[in-house]
């Protein structure tokens, strides 16, 4: 008799009946989802996707182009940290594949309710890019962590799930390293050759950006993962890097943005008040063109557009 899961099993098998070899595919969303990157971790039978697109319908593409690379099902979703375009797709993963564990380090999960109220609000009252009742509704995580979490697959790919002491790009990081590949997978720790998304985590309604903690994030990534001969790190957006030359450029990158945006607002003097009027706009795009500048060849400088109203607002 051939039950479901032998039938699963079987469409992971080639031609020769051998398992698939592991690997790895990534989706990157367009525009309209920030150029967001979902990867999957394929280990022949099961899947764990990483991050879950800005809308269900972006998630829905992410899974159609999974399909085009591997039948095997999707087990997990991790959440690598409370941003929407981590958490907003998460509906469409569950539709696609029932039985779907998404899972989320705890302070992630209780700090996506605050950040999906904060992002609704924007989106739909300030941007109006979305009607109210058409924002994202906020899913639930089904299964916490606090420090580490092991994930064992069937194939025999193990994936650890480890929560960085520090907040990093947000209020909280966490990272999945797939040591059989020499991967890691680090959400918006790390935008290798791409403009970073600088409006920090959001607590008490508000943008709290911390460069510093950011900063050490990629430093404790590196003492953390430096044992894995290879590793190579794969981002929330941007290209893959290896480990060393991924967290010394992302470190420069943040060192140096923090150095234009004070700067800039320095220079503003008596009009700092300027930056949460009418006129913080024009100061955005102004900042975004310096960034442009500093870093020619990276992609993505709408990026900076978007998110150095949190940096700004700190200096």
């Amino acid at each position: 008799m051939i039950t479901f899961k032998s039938l699963l099993s079987l469409l992971s098998l080639g031609a020769s009946g051998a398992l698939a070899a592991p690997a790895v595919y990534t989706f990157t969303s367009g525009e309209g989802g920030f150029h967001t990157q979902t990867h999957f971790v394929d280990s022949g039978r099961e899947v764990v996707a990483i991050d879950a697109q800005f809308t269900p319908a972006l998630a829905e593409e992410a899974i159609a182009f999974l399909r085009t690379r591997t039948k095997s099902p999707i087990r997990y979703l991790v959440v690598t940290h409370p941003n929407p375009d981590k958490f907003n797709g998460i509906p469409a993963f569950r539709k696609a594949s029932p039985g779907l564990r998404v899972l989320a380090a705890r302070r992630t999960a209780d700090a996506m309710p605050a950040v999906h109220e904060y992002k609704k609000f924007f989106f739909t009252r300030i941007a109006k890019s979305f009607a109210e009742d058409a924002y994202p509704r906020l899913d639930k995580i089904d299964e916490t962590f606090v420090g580490t979490k092991v994930l064992r697959l069937a194939g025999g790919l193990r994936v650890e799930l480890s929560e960085l002491a520090g907040p990093g790009v947000s209020s909280n990081q966490s990272v999945v390293s797939v040591p059989g590949l020499k991967a890691l997978f680090v959400g918006d720790l790390v935008h290798h050759r791409a403009h970073a998304w600088l409006e920090g985590g959001v607590a008490s309604g508000k943008a709290v950006p911390t460069i510093g903690g950011w900063i050490e994030g990629l430093r404790e990534l590196e003492r953390r993962f430096s044992r894995v001969v290879g590793a190579q790190v794969y981002g929330g957006r941007g290209e893959v890097a290896p480990l060393a030359i991924a967290v010394r450029d992302q470190i420069a990158y943040l060192e140096r943005a923090d150095r234009i945006v004070r700067d800039y607002v320095e220079g503003l003097g008596a009009r700092k008040s300027e930056l949460n009027g009418p006129e913080a706009g024009r100061h955005h795009a102004a900042v975004q063109a310096l960034f442009e500048r500093a870093f020619p060849a990276y992609a993505l400088p709408y990026m900076v557009g978007y998110g150095v109203y949190g940096l700004l607002s700190v200096k």
